[in-house]
């Protein structure tokens, strides 16, 4: 059973940081993709942030230059550094990876973390 456990929400002020981490019970090695994804009350879920296995790095528009994904294969764990935090990045923040593609992809999900933004 694969099991995704973040950590790292919190309370912050508008310009403020906060650190994301999903500690895997599995190897990452083995994932294709890795990433973040966060939803807000009432609003669709969206991806933040993604890594491959090879070290390649996408960010949704509105979070470039703020947000800092990496990972860890070592410790398999995935990370999101979140810096000049908005009150619009308020939500839970999900982790997720993925393996394999087409009919034989596979994809598992943390329980989220709560992460809310005040002026």
């Amino acid at each position: 059973q694969v099991q995704l456990v973040e950590s790292g929400g919190g309370l912050v002020q508008t310009g403020g940081s906060l650190r994301l981490s999903c500690a895997a019970s599995v190897n990452l090695v083995n994932f294709n993709v890795m990433g973040w994804y966060r939803q807000a009350p009432g609003k669709q879920r969206e991806l933040v942030a993604s890594i491959t296995g090879g070290g390649t790095t996408n960010y949704a528009e509105s979070v470039k230059g703020r947000f800092t994904i990496s990972r860890d294969n070592a410790a398999n764990r995935v990370y999101l550094q979140m810096n000049s935090l908005k009150p619009e990045d308020t939500g839970v923040y999900y982790c997720n990876i993925k393996k394999g593609s087409g009919l034989s992809m596979r994809a598992y999900w943390g329980q989220g973390t709560q992460v809310t933004v005040s002026s």
